[in-house]
């Protein structure tokens, strides 16, 4: 019997939303616990800032350009790295994903993808190395998904199905529907029981398919959470939770639209143009959201909103890991926990997501409390870590080969290692504009080099000092005194991205 591994993933969840990160506001004692506990990594970062490509990077151990799903709306291959796979075949791992998947487009149901398909004609698996899946999204509501929670609520409690907001439209754009006490886009009142909602939902099926196992088998899970991520509309029962008006705004809130435009004219003009509504690089995006309309108590409101679903996905961790102690496999099992990206929250006066390569976006929560059993001493990570590690991580655990075309390595377990930078990158284009980011961290400074497309013409980009800048909000890049380390750093950036997929994969959906 060796150690089984509980990967725990949220959505749409920024570095500092958890305790031991330095959040505030919502109480996640449980990951607080497990970073206490484990390794806390203070400087992970994403691959890809939007989920398709994120998630596959963590499926596959592949930086995005390797594994060709460079935005959404593109199915990851089958015959693609996968490490569930490999700990199935080789390991003899029970292996389940339960909760969000979205390694093919959700935006197509009925069509021919898996993801799709499964739960409306009863299938729970197998795929992509997992023996069982079961799949939800951002939405109860039937009709917008033919996932297993929104067919479960329908069956089940067909009167709360109505209750969520309406996430994606009939015609497959993005709602603009507003809602909540201050009319913020996405915002909205849901009158569901909390116990129904998706958060518990997976949490009570992961519980479920652990109590199928016997004692002796080593498994892996992979619980998705749909939360943080927009719709803003946990069970209104909760709302008391956190009250938005005693908020305070971010503090890389600038404090009003004119101070906003005054921080963005310093950066390459895909900000400025998407923050006064010029143009919307990014499908995932309301296509009435204007930023600059935002009103401060939005910002708290949805804020708020984050904060809940915080707590709950932390209490629903707790109650997964009170059973998996109380069927005699807590000393064995190892816990990783992240994000898949980021959101805005308000910095910049933006919200949402895209083409953006700051904190807010790209930081990333990580924590990994290994098995007590293997006796690793709990430590805090300053080196740069991703997720095209987290693969050849869960081979080390398992101890099976990982598949040679898996990129990254073993996340270190304490701070006397050598890793020097970590890469994120975008390829999107939406509504006639294409972007192309090359984005580096390394020794304290993030570079963004924009390469040439409809919106650059090759010779911009974004430099900060993260010691003394942390809110992102002074950009280096025409600094005439930090022309040698910008030098330096572009020099190593295209040193070591990796070589791209030769041919490249298609766009079949927008999301």
């Amino acid at each position: 019997m060796g150690r089984k591994i509980l990967f725990i993933t949220t959505d749409q969840q920024r570095h500092d939303a958890l305790g031991c990160n330095g959040g505030k506001v919502a109480k996640t004692p449980v990951v607080d616990g497990l970073a206490a506990a484990g390794i806390n990594y203070k400087r992970a970062h994403n691959q890809n800032v939007v989920c398709m490509p994120a998630r596959s990077t963590m499926l596959t151990g592949q930086h995005v350009r390797s594994h060709g799903v460079i935005s959404n709306g593109i199915p990851l291959p089958e015959d693609a790295p996968d490490v569930v796979r490999l700990l199935k075949e080789q390991g003899g791992y029970r292996t389940a994903l339960i909760g969000k998947a979205h390694f093919e487009p959700s935006s197509a149901p009925g069509g021919p993808y898996f993801e799709n398909y499964a739960a409306s004609k009863g299938l729970y698996g197998p795929h992509r190395g997992f023996e069982h899946m079961e799949l939800c999204a951002h939405t109860g509501r039937a009709g917008r998904s033919l996932y297993h929670y929104p067919k479960w609520l329908q069956e089940n409690h067909p009167d709360e199905v109505d209750f969520f907001q309406e996430y994606v439209t009939p015609q497959k754009t993005i709602s603009c529907k507003r809602g909540g006490d201050t009319g913020g886009i996405q915002v909205w009142h849901n009158h569901i029981q909390r116990e129904h909602y998706h958060t518990d939902w997976t949490a009570d099926r992961v519980i479920d398919w652990l109590g199928s196992l016997d004692e002796d088998e080593d498994w892996f899970v992979w619980m998705s959470f749909p939360d943080p991520h927009h719709p803003w509309d946990p069970p209104s029962s909760e709302l008391k939770r956190v009250n938005w008006r005693d908020l305070d705004l971010p503090d890389a809130y600038p404090g009003s639209v004119e101070a906003t435009v005054k921080v963005l004219e310093g950066k390459p003009r895909h900000w400025l143009d998407w923050y006064l509504g010029k143009a919307q690089f990014n499908y995932e995006l309301p296509a009435e959201f204007v930023p600059a309309e935002l009103t401060p108590d939005q910002i708290r409101e949805i804020n708020a909103m984050c904060h809940i679903e915080n707590e709950l996905i932390d209490e629903a961790i707790g109650r997964v890991l009170s059973y998996i102690g109380t069927r005699g496999w807590g000393q064995d099992t190892d816990v990783l926990y992240t994000a898949d990206h980021g959101e805005f929250q308000g910095d910049f006066g933006m919200m949402f997501k895209g083409p953006y390569h700051v904190d807010a976006l790209m930081r990333l929560p990580m924590v990994w409390r290994p098995a007590p059993a293997a006796g690793i001493t709990p430590s805090v990570v300053e080196q740069p870590v991703g997720h095209v590690d987290l693969a050849r991580t869960f081979c080390a655990i398992a101890g099976v080969d990982p598949d040679p075309r898996m990129q990254g390595a073993v996340m270190p377990t304490s701070e006397d290692g050598t890793r020097e930078r970590v890469i994120t990158e975008w390829d999107g284009g939406y509504n006639g504009h294409t972007i192309h980011l090359r984005t580096l961290y390394r020794d304290g400074y993030v570079l963004t080099a924009c390469e040439k497309s409809t919106v650059h013409d090759g010779t911009e980009g974004e430099l900060y000092n993260l010691r003394e800048d942390p809110r992102q909000w002074v950009n280096l890049w025409n600094d005439p005194k930090y022309a040698g380390i910008k030098s330096d750093l572009i020099a190593d950036l295209y040193d070591n991205l990796p070589e791209a997929r030769q041919q490249p994969l298609e766009q079949v959906a927008l999301v």
